[in-house]
């Protein structure tokens, strides 16, 4: 995908220049300095501090422009209050790149809001791109840069490239992975994002050749359906892995409707996630376990796994670990078992998970993976294995890494131990092999490999939109909402407003006996609640009396409550019953709801999101992912209901809200469904409409 130009100087600068280099060995802009000249950047380096000198065998300048040819990059590191000045410094020098690691500014409150918005106006007036304030920098292990101020070493070079809103974290993850033996490509500290987000960084990390994978580490994203957007055209090519934190915070917005006070912006974000193909990790290891699965592993067919191990408790904790994922013990030919049965003792359980019992041998397990890999009825390989009994793990390592490499399916190892296997560990790394030191570690790896090939269906997706854009009524009053939903071709059981009995008894006999009437009141939500539903009233004495005690029984519970008559509405035939909502988020837009409706919605939570429009792919996730959904192709006494209709509301619902932002909130509930080819007909609608 095409790199914004503006940013290239990040990644490829000709010349650097740090501005706040220090000769003290303590400060951060000496540790700067020394990580530049370490990591053997083969552009031009460039000092300056007002203080002057020489640092490192090189002069140090004294302000921006005195700095020599070539310079397109700076990295600041000195107080806040003076960095306005530096970065117009650094606009009439031409450079128009600058990293900000420096504090002081919105993180520390309205004097450090101030600042920043300075700086951002300087930044714009010179057109500088700015990464930061207040990170760590940013580095590259191929090129090679490091902007960073972290204690050496650095990262080894490797495949997956990191993207954070902490620094904290980026340093973290640097020691970390040298730990567990793999390298980075690229790493980005964004800091408070005055100007560079996440999103920006998409495009010119993906097109690194080095980076196989994109690891980001979130606490928000500043323009979501620009995020899904460029995140869908990325992960076309390389896979993309989140860690959204902040999860739990901030909760559920208090609103009126079931839609509203379900939906929440942790549903948001698994809706847009899916939308743009991304993978969404629940831990900062399983986020890197499911890198290096990704980066090391050819991808998979399918969901079908075989296991291998000389033990059986491991095989059972697999098989019970890849169940719970989602994924299933592979069905093995009657040639794969008599191979089995050829080189494994009498002893060994054939059937997946295979046991090949303690003694097996290093070539016993090489060749029980070849077998295995050979059925086509097995997509993906587990092996698992303590330290045998009577040889070494690192001899088994050796043994599988080349049946591994050979593989044109993915293969994951779980070594179980810590002292005794560091050498197959080693070994294993070494060959680019994920290992992991239990099976439910390499069985959530698997699973990310099968999750990946479903998102990209799901990123590759165009949305359904039925309707050509409307311009329905501006104002969306409570008495328009039958003529919206007409607009987008909802079918509605159109309700009418008597203030008296009369009137109920004149609109029954307009629209047809029998008929429901409800409390007409904006402050009563659950009309049933309080007395405020009567059903299938025939005749007109019975809608006399039924408008009378609708009144007196919503008066009596809610006495406050501004009743404005009641609503009378045409009987509609028994069907099942489902909700569809829509709210708005104010990251990603409409988003939509699907689930068990009527009196059951919020007790039951059986409900599924998605963002608005929908495709047909989250449609049908919408439906297959709740009971109310399933059951619409019948169950038991059940029969089956009009799914096709139901789909055709949930695309003309959310075209509408997303043709119209103006709706903070729209809610049918219940869909009435009627029997299979009999369509489905909305039967209490509730529109809010933004402020």
């Amino acid at each position: 995908m095409p790199v914004d130009p503006s940013l290239i100087p990040f990644f490829n600068p000709h010349g650097v220049v740090i501005i706040g280099a220090s000769h003290d060995p303590s400060k951060l802009g000496y540790g700067l300095a020394n990580n530049l000249i370490r990591s053997n950047y083969q552009g031009v380096v460039h000092f300056v501090n007002i203080k002057g000198g020489e640092l490192l065998g090189q002069p140090i300048y004294t302000n921006v422009l005195e700095v020599p040819n070539p310079v397109d990059l700076a990295a600041v590191l000195i107080p806040a209050p003076f960095i306005a000045d530096a970065l117009r410094q650094c606009g009439q020098r031409g450079i128009q790149a600058a990293i900000i690691g420096s504090g002081g500014f919105r993180e520390i409150g309205a004097e450090g809001a101030k600042l920043e918005e300075e700086i951002l106006e300087v930044a714009q007036q010179y057109r500088i791109r700015l990464i930061g304030p207040n990170c760590i920098g940013l580095l590259d292990t191929h090129l090679p840069i490091d902007t960073t101020f972290l204690p050496p070493p650095g990262p080894t070079p490797g495949d997956v490239a990191f993207i954070s809103h902490s620094g904290a974290i980026c340093a973290a993850v640097i020691d970390w992975a040298r730990g567990q033996g793999y390298g980075l490509s690229r790493l980005v500290s964004l800091g408070n994002q005055a100007d560079v987000n996440e999103t920006d960084m998409l495009a010119p990390i993906a097109d690194d050749p080095y980076t196989r994978v994109l690891a980001l580490y979130l606490e928000g994203i500043k323009d979501g359906r620009r995020f899904i957007e460029q995140a869908r055209q990325v992960v076309r090519e390389k896979p993309i892995i989140a860690l959204k934190v902040g999860r739990f915070e901030g909760g559920q917005r208090a609103v009126a409707s079931h839609t509203g006070a379900l939906a929440g912006q942790e549903s948001a974000y698994d809706a847009a996630f899916r939308r743009a193909g991304v993978l969404r990790a629940e831990t900062s290891e399983e986020m890197f376990d499911q890198a290096r699965a990704l980066a090391w592993c050819p991808p998979t067919e399918g969901r079908r796994v075989a296991v291998i191990t000389n033990a059986g408790g491991p095989g059972v904790t697999a098989a019970d670990a890849l169940e719970s994922l989602g994924l299933e013990l592979a069905e093995f030919s009657g040639a794969t078992n008599a191979a089995l049965a050829g080189i494994l003792p009498p002893a060994a359980s054939l059937h997946n998970p295979v046991d090949m019992l303690a003694s097996a041998t290093p070539d016993q397990f090489a060749e029980s993976l070849r077998i295995v890999l050979d059925d086509p009825g097995v997509d993906n390989a587990m092996i698992i294995f303590p330290t045998p009994p009577m040889f070494t793990a690192g001899a088994v390592a050796k043994a599988i890494i080349p049946v591994i490499h050979s593989a044109v399916k993915p293969v994951v190892v779980a070594v179980m131990g810590e002292r005794l296997i560091q050498e197959a560990v080693e070994h294993l790394r070494a060959a680019r092999i994920p290992e992991y030191r239990f099976a439910e570690r390499a069985a959530a790896a698997l699973a990310a490999l099968v999750k990946r090939g479903e998102l990209l269906e799901y990123a590759q997706a165009e949305p359904v939109t039925p309707v050509q854009t409307l311009k329905v009524s501006e104002t969306f009053r409570v008495s328009d909402v039958d003529s919206i939903l007409d607009a987008y071709g909802i079918p509605t059981a159109k309700m009418e407003l008597a203030q008296s009995a009369d009137e109920a008894v004149n609109f029954a006999n307009q629209v047809g006996m029998p008929v429901v009437l409800k409390v007409a009141s904006p402050e009563i939500s659950h009309k049933s609640d309080v007395g405020g539903v009567l059903l299938n009233l025939g005749d007109e004495a019975a809608i006399r009396t039924g408008y009378k005690e609708i009144l007196e029984s919503a008066r009596s519970a809610s006495p406050r409550a501004e009743i404005q008559g009641v609503h009378v509405q045409r009987m509609i035939p028994s069907g099942q019953e489902v909700i569809i909502g829509a709210v708005q988020d104010p990251q990603f837009g409409a988003q939509m709801m699907f689930g068990s409706g009527g009196t059951e919605v919020e007790g039951l939570k059986d409900i599924a999101f998605g963002l608005a429009p929908l495709t047909m792919l989250e449609a049908e996730r919408m439906l297959e992912s709740t009971w109310a959904g399933r059951k619409l192709k019948g169950f038991r006494n059940l029969p089956p209901a009009d799914r096709d209709a139901v789909l055709d509301v949930l695309f003309r619902l959310a075209q509408l809200a997303a043709d119209h932002p103006e709706i903070a909130e729209i809610e049918i509930n219940p869909l009435r469904v009627l029997p299979k080819s009999q369509g489905a007909v909305a039967v209490d609608v509730r529109i809010q409409v933004a402020n």
